[in-house]
């Protein structure tokens, strides 16, 4: 097993690692709420709170792609907390252990988190990259999407401009 920050495309997988870093069942991710506004804080883009703890982040439209649709990339911050039975671990004070293995991305004892840290970890990839060209951008993390969607009943209307969204955690096509 080696560590996942080594795979490919690094920007996700970096910020994938450091999400299982932050404990964030459902209902407690205030640490993930700071933590994206640490990292909107850290790339200049405007973030936004609102108050059911939602977090917004836009990213302006490249030079000369200011007249394209806005895009929303909405995931959710918070995670299934199961492990095994012999498995100790606080998903409220313990990270995920995860490591990459063999072609799978795995967790010792536990849930993995993916659902839905990889759409943060992809969407977090797209604010911070300088290489990409493209319209206004917003991410919509949203809050407690595994036990009660508090965060899109919270959801005030006039947060967002975007025209099209892309929801980052579905099943289907």
């Amino acid at each position: 097993m080696s560590d996942i920050r080594n795979l490919e495309p690094k920007p996700l997988w970096n910020f994938f690692y450091e999400i299982t870093q932050i404990p964030r069942p459902s209902k407690k991710e205030q640490r993930m709420i700071e933590y994206m506004q640490e990292f909107g804080k850290k790339h200049n883009l405007q973030t936004i709170v609102d108050e059911t703890g939602n977090v917004i982040i836009k990213k302006p439209a490249s030079k000369g792609m200011e007249n394209r649709k806005g895009v929303i990339l909405q995931t959710h911050l918070d995670m299934v907390p199961q492990k095994n039975s012999d498995k100790k671990h606080d998903f409220e004070k313990d990270p995920i252990e995860a490591r990459a293995d063999g072609d799978w991305v795995k967790a010792n004892g536990t849930t993995l988190g993916s659902d839905n840290g990889i759409g943060v970890a992809a969407t977090m990839a797209v604010l911070a990259s300088k290489d990409l060209s493209h319209g206004p951008v917003e991410a919509l993390f949203t809050v407690d999407e595994e036990t009660g969607m508090t965060g899109v009943f919270g959801l005030k209307g006039g947060l967002l401009d975007g025209e099209i969204l892309l929801n980052l955690d579905s099943e289907d096509e």
